[in-house]
């Protein structure tokens, strides 16, 4: 019995510790967050998941607005008063906006923002 608390407490320390981990672009994103940068998009759209998925774990340092009701019955009044006709919209912190998918030296180049991976 004791074998199998500790057993699963070791399982459950190391699934934290994996969930805890920093995310590979971390650095990078939470520059891009800091310099002003935000991206508008949909949960329906292709592109904007590609972007996502490009982050990974680190996706979650972005400032992202959501612009899709539910079920895509329209979209949402802070995207149709900020304007954005197409998805994904990257807005940059001089008001500067860049809409499809783009890369990470693209956000860079725009951004100063150095690509810097953790291990």
């Amino acid at each position: 019995m004791n074998n199998y608390i500790v057993g699963g407490a070791a399982i459950i320390i190391i699934i934290l510790l994996v969930m805890a981990a920093p995310g590979k672009y971390d650095n990078f994103a939470q520059c891009l967050t800091n310099s002003g940068v935000k991206m508008y998009g949909t949960y329906w759209c292709g592109h904007c998941k590609e972007q996502k998925d490009m982050f990974g774990k680190s996706w979650d340092k972005i400032i992202y607005v959501e612009c899709s009701l539910p079920n895509a019955a329209g979209q949402t009044q802070q995207c149709i008063d900020s304007e954005i006709f197409a998805y994904p919209t990257w807005e940059l912190g001089n008001g500067e906006r860049i809409t499809g998918a783009i890369t990470f030296e693209e956000l860079s180049l725009r951004t100063g923002c150095l690509i810097v991976t953790e291990s």
